[in-house]
């Protein structure tokens, strides 16, 4: 059905929109015409294609991320796997601008979590090298993510609007100047107004396309996220949320809208190549973003969705029936992937038919593809400021240590962290720790044995020290019960944590048995439950050290909350280095842990 004219208003909003982001469309699809007055998307015809170009979880990496963080694995055509090194912004700058030669009708957009969790080079002067980056790439738009809440609401609106620093300019007499794109936060409202703190939807124009953007992050991002930094704030249901704009947009005209989404699901397969419309549409996927994109109004024509750090480009049905794609291009900038939308002039809409619909497929950012030469410059100047606090050696190992990229519920780098943590807070002046219990998604990193830099091979910066903990989190030591401690390993697999477990890293003399066969809570077997060798007592009171994230409930362990006799300690980052330091040398490196702590039955 055709648009109706907008008011004299919207019609000034749309304009200025326009001219806010006309320097960043791209030009015209290579697509086959979708009609026979396409004449071949030159845009003349009924129908234009448009490229959308998309990623996620940038997590501010520029330079390409270290060991398993940096690989992306693809299934070859006689079924094996092969793992490509992939990402670092010199790359995905060249992947997208190679990838929008020849379309005059091209936006770039993201589904969040930019900034937060990341490396030292840009941590260091306060995300502004990532997105000063971001807005050489000429991204579009992006929703938040739950890591954007990391430092708060305060520091979340100076990225958006510009502004040094409370500490100060990152630069000296170079005020920091904002994101040339807008920041989405449709379900994240003040707690008073109401009012969303960000601009909730955004319309994207060119030579008469119009295209909206709604954003939103996950509703629990309170859950992921430490209570100073959702203070104030309230955040609303994903489908809720984007159906009510996108019942706005329609009214304003706008017929063709796409979600963003920092929200997720879970593939069948680890390769980007997977195809999870195998054996039928969206039959290759679970997790939250399923039912999400179940419920999402038909009036939304894509998802573009994240969180998860996983690959994939499906078709789930929307309610009507009709096919929708829903896409996520992994993380650290590794992937990028490219929908093809066929906009319709006369409905103003993206045809999405049984036969004619968007296509999605993610790619590779390959690094034996030349380096755009504008991004060396900046991450060579950021990483030059940073190098005196970087580039010190904090340590030694003998091979990689995994940690995000291992395939085992515990993990080798959990289990240095944990002891580490163990080592800092077990002095009676310290907490007098007894035991220590990490998160793992607080794990952001693998330690790789591969010299990134300069350094030589084996040697651990303190630059690569803090991207694998780069949250400076501070350490607490409390009481716990037997029985409060065996329910906090039980709510790791039940609970919010049923559909998807946490599983907690835990440190040495601490061991039980995790049972896959069972389901909830029956997955942790509680006689196996041990304290160097001797079972857990449940009237017994036990030391246990967690980072500050953890022990005020975060993941969904709500129990942390009822722990009594609360110390604080340093940070858990200070706490790694310093172990680090203590257990390793040149002469004697740190070798991997057996990760034997926690006996999976499957």
């Amino acid at each position: 059905m055709p648009a109706k004219p907008p008011s004299k208003r919207l019609a000034r909003r749309l304009t200025a929109t326009a001219a806010a982001l006309a320097a960043t469309a791209g030009a015209l699809a290579a697509a086959a015409p979708a009609t026979a007055n396409d004449h071949h998307g030159k845009g003349h015809g009924r129908t234009v294609d448009v490229q959308m170009l998309s990623f996620n979880d940038l997590h501010g990496n520029l330079e390409p991320p270290q060991g398993s963080s940096g690989m992306v694995t693809e299934t070859e055509s006689d079924g094996t796997t092969k793992a490509i090194p992939a990402g670092g912004m010199e790359y995905l700058a060249s992947s997208l601008r190679t990838a929008r030669k020849g379309h005059e009708y091209s936006v770039t957009a993201a589904a969040g979590d930019m900034i937060g969790a990341s490396p030292l080079t840009t941590s260091l002067f306060h995300n502004e090298p990532t997105i000063e980056a971001l807005n050489k790439l000429k991204l579009d738009v992006t929703s938040v993510g739950n890591h954007e809440f990391d430092k708060g609401r305060a520091e979340l609106e100076r990225i958006q609007k510009g502004g040094c620093h409370k500490d100060g300019c990152s630069e000296k007499g170079k005020p920091y100047k904002g994101a040339d794109f807008p920041y989405l936060a449709a379900n994240v409202t003040d707690e008073k107004t109401g009012k969303p703190i960000l601009k909730p939807y955004t319309v994207w124009q060119h030579k008469g396309v119009k295209i909206g953007f709604i954003g939103v992050t996950l509703k629990g991002t309170p859950n992921v996220t430490t209570a100073e930094g959702v203070k104030g704030l309230k955040f609303g249901d994903e489908v809720e949320t984007i159906n009510k704009y996108a019942k706005e947009l329609d009214r304003q005209g706008v017929k063709a809208i796409v979600a963003l989404i920092h929200e997720g699901g879970m593939p069948a397969s680890k390769s980007y190549n997977y195809d999870c419309d195998t054996p039928g549409a969206g039959a290759g996927i679970s997790g939250a973003i399923v039912d999400i994109a179940k419920k999402v109004t038909p009036k939304v024509d894509a998802l573009v969705t994240g969180h998860t750090h996983q690959a994939y480009a499906c078709t789930i049905p929307d309610p009507s029936g009709a096919p929708r794609t829903v896409t996520s291009a992994a993380s650290f900038g590794r992937l990028y992937t490219d929908t093809k939308l066929t906009y319709d002039r006369k409905t103003h809409d993206i045809v999405r038919t049984t036969v004619k619909h968007p296509r999605a497929a993610n790619h590779i950012v390959n690094r034996t593809q030349p380096k755009a030469a504008d991004m060396t410059a900046l991450v060579d100047h950021w990483s030059k400021l940073a190098a005196p606090v970087a580039n010190k050696p904090v340590g030694y190992i003998t091979a990689d240590i995994n940690g995000r990229g291992a395939e085992t519920h515990e993990e080798p780098l959990g289990d240095v962290i944990t002891d580490a943590q163990l080592e800092a807070e077990a002095p009676a002046d310290k907490g007098g720790a007894q035991i220590a219990l990490m998160n793992p998604g607080g794990v952001r990193s693998d330690l790789a044995y591969k010299a990134s830099g300069s350094e030589g091979d084996g040697v651990v910066t303190y630059g690569e020290a803090f991207t694998v903990q780069p949250f400076t989190n501070l350490m607490k030591t409390f009481d716990l019960t037997g029985a409060q401690l065996i329910s906090v390993l039980q709510q790791q697999v039940s609970g919010v944590n049923q559909a998807e477990p946490v599983i907690l890293q835990v440190s040495k003399g601490l061991t039980y048995t995790l049972d896959l066969t069972k389901s909830g809570a029956d997955r942790i077997v509680t006689s196996s439950v041990k304290l160097n060798g001797t079972a857990i007592d449940p009237a017994k009171t036990y030391r246990v050290a967690a980072n500050e994230f953890l022990a005020g409930g975060g993941d969904g362990f709500p129990v942390f909350k009822d722990a009594a006799n609360k110390k604080s300690g340093g940070t858990d980052l200070d706490a790694f280095v310093s172990y680090l330091k203590a257990h390793s040398s040149k002469d004697a490196p740190l070798a991997p842990p057996a990760a034997n702590r926690i006996t999976v039955v499957k």
